[in-house]
Formats: structure tokens, C-alpha cells, sequence
């Protein structure tokens, strides 16, 4: 595996439906949006599809899409596409047989003394962000990644924060999220960089579209960026409860957002991402890391397959669990398997730990040790006449014979086996003599000198003064707007006034 360029998967994919139960899960959908429709709160929005002979009621914001043209709109979506940072070597590209990975975020911090959340600080932030640019299979970053903001940062300036954050510790591309206008500045951070956003639009079930989120759309697109679209349904809540009718709700709504950024501009890239879960039934709290969730993610990555768009699963990164534990890890490595055989293109998983309201870099460390070990599983066994070792079979022959001493041996082993970086691979006397290590203290090892080797490749003098008069502007617009206290601006200005701003 290469830093930028993903995991291949050389196997094929995981399929667990029929040719006849994907065409249902098709014509069923093409029927929700003929005759249930989509409600968009975009008066732009609504205009764009009445002029392309949509069924639009204005009252009740309803619109209502021709099958043909859903399905000349899918055609037009290209198969694959790609983003740029602001490195020479960082490009992402979304599509075919490989899968990209983007650190799944999380409201806070925890402690590891005590495993209760709380708010990270600016520095603990900005180690994060280097940590993820250092690791082999954190492939691209976003809006509120790691964590949805820091300390004594307003609520309205967590997004830009962060995305200044993540461009000052990283060179990867950026899945950039919106709201309050904040995509407009993200945007333009991009711009004076020379990188290509992914931008975010994200629906809200069921089968509605917010105008913030069509907002995003036309400006991204009209930006010349490609667009993450996402449906989060809570199964038995905001779709049925039904992975069958799940899918068919999931896919009528990102189909109408499909069919939007196509009339906005066709040939506009797309990625179509899953971030579904089941809902507690007991407490009425989505539940994370089972299952099901897992099992409509293979449906959905079949079925969009046909459909040859990149696909996203973001219900892949989450436990349930509220620790660094056998639950975490467990709930984890069977949903990343599952999104990973079965086709994904993209996939939020790293550091998270419960629903999106924890994050820990240690689990970020742990992840990559996951996703690299399931990256080797794809990649398949090579059967040629070296690797099958007939010459070396005959000369080393019965008992005394040993491979160890072989020259095949040392050409082959390394490729072949898979090291985890953060493992327990001691002996019982080893493990002894060392102390009783464990996977989380090894993660902690290698966190400490990630952060001391680790040097990111910095902005120039140029990129950081336009970054830094972005955030200022946005200060400003915001303070003028009114979406910043006067309390909220003391601790900010607290916060700016430091003598190791921007870093901590």
C-alpha cells in the first residue's frame, strides 16, 4: 500500500443480493421519487427542477422527478473523480477498486484515566491532525475532523478552526462540511492553496433536503468542486425499520440530490455516501457498530456498484462502546470488513470510539493497525512459480529440511506477512521481561514519536498569511452578525492572543 493512493482490493466484491432483488430495490425507487417526491427548501433548487421537466408543487416544496431523468442523471455521474490538497503528492481519487480513508470525528475528547468526554484543547487538536497525516491509511481529513471544534473557540468558528487546522498540519485533501454561510470561506482557503474541497451535502430524513444543504451544493459546484452527498437515516425512525425499505428511502433521497448536481452541472463528480444506523428501542438513541447497519451497508454498496458512482459507508467508524475495548475493537473490524469486501470507495472510520461524540488519537492508532491489516487481506494471495515454491519444496525436502535458511525465504516474507505496528507479538517471557505491554501502551509509544519525528510539510509564509486573513474575515462577518457573544469573543481573543497561536 502507497501513502495517497488507498487500498486495492483485488478480490472480488461481496455481493448478498440477486440481480432480480436489485432491480426491485431500482424500480421501487424510481416509484418514491415519481410519485412520493423529495421536499427541497431551496427556491433555487426548486426553480432548477421545474425547468427540467420535474413535478414541482412550490406550496409544499415537493418535487416530484421523472424516472428517465434520474436515470439520464446517474449517467452522468463519472465513475471516478478526484481531490486535491495542497501537497504535490496528495490527490485522492474516489472510485473503481479502491477505498480512501477519512478519520470518523467526534465531539469531544476522553479521558483516559477516567473514560469520561470532555473538550480537547487548540494543541491537542493540532497533534491529532499531525498524527493523522502521518499514518499510511488516513488517506484524506474534513470539517470537524478530529474533533467538532477546541476550547474557547465560538460555536460558529469550530468549522473554520478546524479547517485551518487541518490545513496547517496536513497536506491532505479536505471533506468540507457548511452552515452559516461557513462553506464560502472554506472555499476560499482551498482556493488560495490550490486544493480541490469535497463538499459536503448532507440530507435530512426522511426524503427532505434543508436549503443550507442546497446551498452548499450550488456553491461547491459552482466552485468546480465535486460533491459528498449523505443520507443518515435511524432505521425504524427516519426510514422503516427494514433494510430492504431503508435502502429504498436511503437511495430515493440521494438520487434527488444526484439529479440536482447533475442540472447544476453535469458531469459533476459525486460520491454517495451511507452513514445509517438502527435505533434503540429501548432509549430511542441510534445504536452503533451492529449489524444491521453493516448489512444495509453491503446492499447499498451492491446496489450503487450497478449504478458505477463512488460509494461512502460512514456507519463503518463507530462503537457503541465507551472505552478503548474488546466491544470497540470488535464492533469496529466486523463493519470496516464488511464495507471493505463488499466495495466501499470511501469510508469514516478512524478514532472514533462512541457515536460521533468521542474521538481519541490513541484509537486513531489502532484503527490504522486495523485498516492496514484488512488492506492485506484484499490485496490477495500472488500464485506464480516462485510463490509456489516447487523447486524450494523438492530441494528442502522431509524432516531435517527448513525453510528458514532459504533465500526464498528472505525474497518472500516480508511481503507476504503483515506486521501491525501497535500489536502485542511478544512471547509469554518476552511479554514479561517487558513490562506486560499492552496494544494501548504500544499506541501510546508510537503516538509519542509520531509527534516528535513526524515534521508535516508546512504552509509557505504566503499560504499562512492568506489563511490567517480568511479567519479574520470570518471573525469579523460573524462578530458583525451578531453570531459571536460578547463572552464568546473574550475567550477567543484569549485564545488568538497566545503566544503559540496558531498551534496552541
Amino acid at each position: 500500500m502507497i501513502r495517497k493512493k488507498g487500498i486495492t482490493r483485488n478480490l472480488r466484491p461481496l455481493e448478498i443480493l440477486s440481480e432480480e432483488q436489485i432491480e426491485s430495490i431500482h424500480k421501487n425507487t424510481l416509484d418514491i421519487l415519481e410519485n412520493t417526491g423529495i421536499r427541497f427548501e431551496s427556491d433555487r433548487a426548486l426553480k432548477l427542477f421545474k425547468e427540467n421537466d420535474c413535478n414541482v408543487d412550490m406550496d409544499k416544496r415537493i418535487v416530484r422527478f421523472p424516472p428517465w431523468l434520474v436515470e439520464e442523471c446517474l449517467r452522468k455521474c463519472p465513475s471516478s473523480f478526484t481531490v486535491k490538497g495542497r501537497g504535490h503528492r496528495s490527490n485522492v481519487r474516489f472510485g473503481g477498486n479502491v477505498s480512501n480513508f477519512l478519520p470518523f470525528p467526534g465531539k469531544d475528547t476522553i479521558d483516559m484515566e477516567t473514560w469520561e468526554p470532555r473538550m480537547p484543547t487548540r494543541k491537542e487538536f493540532y497533534e491529532t491532525v499531525k498524527i493523522m497525516d502521518a499514518l499510511d491509511t488516513v488517506h484524506y481529513t474534513g470539517s470537524y475532523v478530529p474533533w467538532f471544534g477546541f476550547k474557547n473557540i465560538p460555536a460558529v468558528m469550530q468549522m473554520l478552526e478546524g479547517d485551518a487546522a487541518n490545513f496547517r498540519n496536513s497536506t491532505m485533501p479536505l471533506h468540507c462540511n457548511y452552515g452559516n454561510d461557513c462553506e464560502t470561506f472554506a472555499i476560499r482557503m482551498a482556493k488560495a492553496l490550490g486544493a480541490i474541497n469535497l463538499g459536503v451535502v448532507a440530507i435530512s430524513p426522511p426524503l427532505t433536503y434543508q436549503e443550507d444543504a442546497c446551498i452548499s451544493a450550488f456553491r461547491n459546484i459552482e466552485a468546480g468542486f465535486p460533491l459528498y452527498i449523505q443520507s443518515g437515516p435511524t432505521y425504524g425512525a427516519t426510514s422503516p425499520v427494514t433494510i430492504a425499505g431503508a435502502t429504498v428511502t436511503n437511495n430515493a433521497e440521494l438520487m434527488g440530490g444526484v439529479v440536482m448536481a447533475q442540472l447544476i452541472k453535469p458531469g459533476t463528480g459525486v460520491l454517495v455516501s451511507d452513514f445509517g444506523f438502527a435505533q434503540n428501542m429501548r432509549s430511542g438513541y441510534p445504536v452503533f457498530g451492529r449489524i444491521e447497519s453493516s448489512m444495509h451497508q453491503v446492499v447499498f454498496n451492491q446496489v450503487w456498484r450497478k449504478y458505477k458512482i463512488p460509494i461512502g459507508n460512514h456507519s463503518t467508524g463507530a462503537s457503541n462502546s465507551k472505552r478503548i475495548d474488546y466491544q470497540c475493537g470488535y464492533e469496529k473490524t466486523i463493519s470496516l470488513m464488511l464495507s471493505l469486501l463488499s466495495g466501499a470507495n470511501e469510508i469514516g472510520y478512524h478514532g472514533c470510539i462512541y457515536g460521533e461524540l468521542s474521538f481519541h488519537p490513541i484509537q486513531l492508532i489502532l484503527d490504522d493497525d486495523v485498516a492496514a491489516t484488512i488492506g492485506r487481506f484484499l490485496q490477495g494471495v500472488e500464485i506464480n512459480d516462485d510463490t509456489l515454491a516447487i523447486d524450494v519444496i523438492s530441494q528442502v525436502g522431509p524432516i531435517p529440511g527448513t525453510y528458514l535458511t532459504e533465500e526464498h525465504t528472505r525474497k518472500w516474507w516480508k511481503s507476504e506477512q503483515f506486521i501491525p505496528k501497535s500489536s502485542d507479538s511478544l512471547t509469554y517471557l518476552e511479554w514479561m521481561e517487558a513490562n506486560k505491554k499492552d496494544c494501548i501502551e504500544y499506541a501510546k509509544d508510537r503516538m509519542e514519536k509520531i509527534l516528535e519525528t513526524h515534521k508535516p510539510e508546512p504552509l509557505s509564509g504566503s499560504e499562512e498569511k492568506a489563511i490567517e486573513e480568511i479567519l479574520n474575515e470570518a471573525r469579523e462577518f460573524y462578530r458583525k452578525n451578531g453570531n459571536i457573544s460578547d463572552k464568546e469573543w473574550e475567550a477567543y481573543k484569549e485564545d488568538l492572543n497566545s503566544p503559540g497561536y496558531p498551534y496552541y
